[in-house]
């Protein structure tokens, strides 16, 4: 599907909720994408792009950096404690804070640095064990400990179980995230993107429906 047919359909959702426009980001995710096809999207104007890992991001965008300006790289996927200062040498945001030790050591860098990347705490809405994620239960205390580490959080962060709806968890992000005062909502897919915007998305995470399929690495 066509990047501008996307950004129509975010349009359309804006409206139906009665947002502003430009009120949602769209993230195209490149991650495991030919070159050429990020490229397109990148010649079409857009600037906003998530990849999931730390490795192949370093072996991808600088060149585009170099020759395309504004880039903005989210980091979408799980981030190793030992990967921290390469992905803070990279990305502009980090969608996947989730845990006490990694807040601890983006908090040391980010001291060192004077610069401190958009950080949203990703939260297992879902409450899968097996998932990376902070348990609902948790999220008000761990948001605290973060700023008690001097880190401004910018919103949450959820991706849905694939069985449920996601519509409930898209509205149980929402109320955890206002409570907590944080203005930041990462959620929505190809799929539910949509449904997001309507419960307030600020971020929505678009890969497939701008890209198509993934071209797995054999």
């Amino acid at each position: 599907m066509p990047l501008t047919d996307i950004q129509t359909r975010i349009e359309t959702a804006c409206n139906k909720a009665g947002r502003k426009l430009g009120s949602v980001h769209l993230i195209a995710v490149s991650k495991v994408q030919p070159n050429a096809r990020v490229e397109a999207v990148l010649a079409e104007g857009h600037r906003v792009f998530g990849e999931n890992r730390v490795q192949e991001a370093q072996g991808k965008w600088p060149d585009f950096k170099a020759r395309f300006e504004g880039v903005k790289l989210h980091l979408i996927g799980p981030l190793q404690s030992n990967k921290v200062k390469p992905a803070l040498d990279l990305f502009d945001a980090i969608h996947t804070l989730d845990r006490e030790k990694l807040a601890r050591r983006i908090a040391t860098e980010v001291q060192a640095r004077g610069a401190c990347p958009e950080l949203f705490i990703q939260v297992s809405t879902g409450e899968e064990p097996q998932k990376a994620g902070v348990m609902p239960a948790d999220v008000d205390a761990f948001i605290k400990a973060c700023q008690g580490l001097d880190l401004k959080i910018k919103g949450l962060m959820c991706i849905p179980p694939v069985e449920e709806e996601p519509s409930m968890h898209f509205a149980l992000l929402a109320k955890m995230a206002k409570r907590n005062d944080l203005g930041g909502l990462s959620m929505g897919m190809s799929s539910d993107f949509e449904s997001a915007i309507a419960l307030g998305a600020t971020h929505v995470r678009v890969g497939s429906a701008i890209f198509g399929e993934r071209v797995k690495p054999a």
